[in-house]
């Protein structure tokens, strides 16, 4: 009975020793076959967006491939349309990888357009956030923020609902055009949250209400809120994820000087997810983007630009998070109140917002 535990345990190293040789050698096999294609080519993603920049910058410069870079600032909708027109098309017009809001992840999983795959790091991302097998998988997330001017606004607004003061005309602004960008969907989603204190396509419908309100009134400006309108003073008041506001101030760097608010009456966070083209011209390169992004490096760099990392709990656990990157990370008590919308949630705010945002905006 001893002999065969021995024997059992000694199969058992070796059996592991096989596993890790052999997990080696397949990363190894996928670096070659990622060289190999030469390029990788992404979709969406602005350089002081989560810190994409200096996260791209690493992963050339660690394994020699060149990264086409697709509109930076399309939309998540515009990324599935992207797959969707180039599903024939092995050229430069045809992402290899997406990045995309959490609803827009299971949706084209079931319209065929997503290729699974697991990373070497997949065990340390939550099953909440991750597709069971491998279609796509939470990479970062946020909480919906305002960034306010102070050469031009006094008093920051601290609300949803202080935005229908008078004193904010011709200041309010939001990211695009709710139907096909997540963050701007979910900022409709954030105020009708705080107006009706209700989810799904009824936050929609309040947070429509509440938009078609503020442009009645003339507080809301009809103009993408971005870093140079701010800094102009096209938008004196602006929404979007904490991590882009945070990257907007020190890019401005008091020029204007710049606060950062998370709304107290609705605090809405937002996980983006990752994913690989089923029709990616690149798909080694696909996937070796993938393991550098799950990896503590990509996680870190994440981090950098101020995004909340899906592996940050394990990160954190396993003492791999810089102290200098979590003194710079905003804690404000409104974190503590944050609220994950569910998938269905998004999708039926998604359905309503889709059907009247146009109707009530007057936009086409």
């Amino acid at each position: 009975m001893n002999n065969f535990v021995a024997r059992a345990a000694s199969v058992a190293v070796l059996l592991s020793m096989s596993t890790a040789m052999a997990s080696a050698q397949s990363m190894d096999e996928l670096v070659a076959a990622a060289k190999k294609e030469g390029q990788l080519t992404t979709i969406a993603l602005p350089h002081d967006w989560c810190g994409y920049g200096d996260v791209i910058e690493g992963f050339k410069a660690k394994y020699g491939l060149t990264v086409n870079e697709l509109n930076p600032n399309a939309g998540s909708g515009d990324e599935i349309e992207a797959i969707k027109a180039n599903k024939g098309n092995t050229g430069p017009q045809a992402p290899d990888v997406i990045d995309v809001g959490l609803s827009f992840g299971p949706a084209a999983k079931k319209d065929g357009l997503l290729a699974p795959y697991k990373v070497s790091t997949w065990d340390s991302i939550p099953d909440s956030a991750k597709d069971p097998e491998g279609y796509w998988y939470g990479d970062y997330y946020g909480v919906l923020a305002m960034g306010v001017n102070k050469d031009l606004v006094q008093e920051s607004p601290t609300s949803f609902a202080d935005l229908k003061d008078s004193k904010y005309a011709n200041s309010v602004a939001i990211p695009g055009d709710p139907r096909t960008g997540n963050s701007t969907m979910m900022t409709v989603y954030g105020a009708g949250v705080a107006a009706a204190g209700k989810a799904g396509a009824d936050a929609a419908t309040a947070g429509i209400s509440f938009f078609k309100d503020l442009k009645d009134n003339g507080n809301f400006v009809p103009v993408n809120g971005s870093a140079q309108n701010m800094a102009q003073g096209t938008t004196p008041i602006l929404f979007d994820w904490d991590y882009n506001i945070l990257a907007m101030r020190d890019k401005l760097a008091g020029n204007p000087p710049m606060d950062v608010v998370v709304p107290s009456d609705a605090v809405i966070a937002g996980v983006y997810v990752q994913a690989i083209s089923a029709f990616a011209p690149h798909p080694d390169a696909a996937k070796l983007w993938m393991e550098y992004l799950y990896s503590d490096e990509g996680q870190i760099g994440w981090l950098k630009g101020y995004c909340h990392p899906i592996r940050f709990n394990d990160l954190a656990a396993n003492g791999k998070v810089p102290q200098e990157l979590i003194d710079k990370m905003p804690a404000p008590e409104g974190y503590a109140k944050a609220v994950f919308p569910s998938l269905d949630e998004q999708s039926a705010a998604k359905a309503v917002v889709a059907e009247t945002w146009g109707q009530q905006m007057g936009a086409q």
